[in-house]
């Protein structure tokens, strides 16, 4: 009888202890699961247009004021190499969206366009594409853009929406799809597609001239054909304008709009109010979302051609129209971090602020500079390998987390913001494809000393213009030019007379031997090395030829989203508010 009472007391308690472990690991679960969402900051990208790296007083610009740029930097951590993975908008943009380089998902040029033309093309990042914002929205997060796009649209039919914000990741879109060019303002001569539109004209004129000789030869009885030959002629002169005309004609009311979501809201926009308008919309965003977790990219339309510029801050700078524009971002950069701020969220959000690549250095006009400034690097826009063309601001600021007032020297780039957002964000970096970023999160929080890049690829369009190697023993920085672009005039530090320097063609230089330069001596790529100058010229330039065939082994075959047939408008694509082709609307 006393054994089996004691065995019976005994398998008792047993049974108690189990389902209180059960439970205490299910509340161990809980609160595990509640801290991690808790830890998810509020994520905050700012990405400026055509901004030079030398426009910011923390960048050593110290006639431009910049205060809450500034202000930004000294709060969090500034990154003095931080790198675009193109000299251009579009492939930039798509290169810090997915953390891979642009032509990997064909968003770089094969030959001629090198950007997205039209609202109505039928190139974009391709859906099979994975943005941070589609990573951040699966785990939990709110996702909103606000700004500029210019990833492309439609695919198939007006209402696909099959390159849009919100079929890659964004669950909020208000801003414009395209980007600014001259021919958003009227007045302004035409920017888009300059070229091919001036060869129109002229064709147009030249037809004319000849349908109008061949009437007059006609009427005054020196040709022998018929009025119905005469009038053939006239109907394809009419037929060949009305093809380009409908297009080029309306560049305004066809690329210069507004979207909230998928729908238009101005056509064509208003771009003085644009500004106030997308700040506005930044402003409610974060406030609707201030429980977060949230993922807010604002894609300012500073300071890009045409420097559109309130009344506030025109003629208050030392550096006309452009530093007006560039006064007024930082203002406008000032107002978002305000908001984040009266929110109480500044420690629970980290913040970047940053510009898609280096100034636009031939955009000018009679009067002034209509484009940044890159500091000591040579080159600009449009230069895919020249430090100015691709160097650009890199800032973070996560108070408690980041280190205030530190300085970064190593090689960044745009598309290590991909790894580093989704590894804050609880998500995983996609296995199924070749990744081009780190993430920047250890080299930040100062626990490497170094960044994970041994190698970067700089290119223009497809072709690999140069490469650096981060030689971390020594600490040298080797750039090695295998083409370059022929500035015009020679001598000149840019393409003048074009709109940016080409990347191929007789536009540019082959270097057989390449160029070397050590960037860190020689920051701005003055003194180019040679085997009687530096000893290690042969073995370094065969060390990255080695990386960079090892590089081109990673690259497969895509579609080309930059081919003419991409390119080129279609009316049947085309956003529309209204009934096509009278398109017009101002909900805002």
């Amino acid at each position: 009888m006393g054994p089996t009472s004691q065995s019976g007391r005994a398998k008792l308690p047993a049974r108690e202890f189990l389902a209180v472990l059960v439970t205490v690991s299910c509340l161990l679960r809980t609160c595990e699961l509640k801290a991690a969402n808790e830890f998810k900051p509020n994520i905050l990208l700012i990405m400026a247009d055509d901004l030079g790296i030398g426009d910011l007083g923390c960048y050593g610009n110290d006639t431009l004021r910049t205060p809450n740029v500034d202000r930004l930097a000294q709060e969090g951590v500034r990154l003095t190499q931080h790198l675009a993975a193109a000299p251009l908008c579009t492939p930039s943009r798509a290169s810090f969206l997915t953390g891979r380089h642009a032509l990997r998902s064909g968003m770089e040029a094969s030959n001629g366009y090198r950007a997205l033309q039209w609202n109505a093309g039928s190139g974009g990042l391709p859906e099979n594409e994975t943005t941070f914002a589609r990573v951040l929205q699966q785990q939990g997060y709110a996702t909103g853009l606000i700004g500029k796009w210019h990833q492309g649209i439609n695919c198939e039919s007006r209402t696909d929406h099959c390159h849009h914000p919100l079929n890659h990741g964004f669950d909020y879109f208000f801003g414009m799809p395209f980007t600014l060019v001259n021919d958003c303002l009227p007045g302004r001569s035409p920017e888009l597609d300059a070229a091919t539109r001036a060869r129109l004209r002229h064709y147009t004129q030249m037809m004319a001239l000849g349908v109008l000789t061949l009437a007059a030869g006609k009427a005054c009885g020196l040709f022998f054909i018929s009025w119905k030959a005469v009038l053939g002629a006239a109907s394809l002169l009419f037929l060949f304008f009305v093809s380009w005309y409908a297009s080029f004609g309306f560049a305004r009311r066809w690329n210069c709009i507004l979207m909230r979501n998928h729908e238009v809201t101005e056509q064509p926009m208003v771009l003085e109010r644009a500004g106030r308008l997308l700040l506005n919309e930044a402003v409610s965003y974060i406030e609707r979302n201030k429980h977060g977790p949230f993922l807010l990219v604002v894609s300012l339309l500073h300071v890009h051609v045409p420097l559109v510029t309130t009344k506030e801050f025109l003629g208050k700078s030392q550096h006309g129209l452009y530093g007006d524009n560039v006064e007024e971002m930082d203002w406008l950069v000032g107002e978002i971090l305000n908001a984040v701020e009266e929110h109480g969220l500044k420690n629970k959000t980290l913040t970047y602020f940053t510009s898609d690549h280096g100034g636009h250095l031939e955009a000018r006009d009679e009067h002034s500079q209509l484009g940044g400034w890159n500091g000591i690097y040579r080159g600009g826009k449009g230069m895919g390998g020249w430090e100015g063309g691709i160097r650009v601001p890199g800032i973070f600021r996560w108070p408690g987390v980041l280190p205030a007032g530190r300085v970064v020297h190593e090689p960044t780039s745009l598309m290590d913001v991909f790894p580093t957002v989704v590894q804050l964000g609880g998500g995983q970096v996609p296995q199924d494809r070749v990744m081009d970023g780190h993430s920047l999160m250890p080299l930040l929080q100062g626990d490497v000393e170094h960044s994970a890049h041994e190698f970067l690829f700089h290119y223009c369009g497809k072709y690999l213009h140069a490469a650096r190697w981060h030689e971390k023993e020594s600490g040298r920085l080797w750039k090695v030019h295998y083409v370059t672009p022929r500035f015009h005039p020679q001598g000149a530090g840019a393409c003048y007379g074009r709109s940016v320097c080409p990347c191929s063609g007789e536009g540019v230089t082959h270097h057989d031997p390449p160029l070397l330069f050590d960037l860190s001596r020689d920051p701005s790529e003055a003194r180019p090395l040679s085997p009687g100058s530096e000893p290690l010229y042969h073995a370094v330039v065969a060390r990255v030829g080695q990386a960079v065939e090892a590089h081109r082994e990673t690259l497969s075959p895509v579609p080309p989203q930059f081919s003419l047939g991409n390119i080129v408008w279609k009316p049947w694509l085309q956003p529309c508010c209204g009934t096509f082709p009278l398109c017009s609307c101002s909900q805002e």
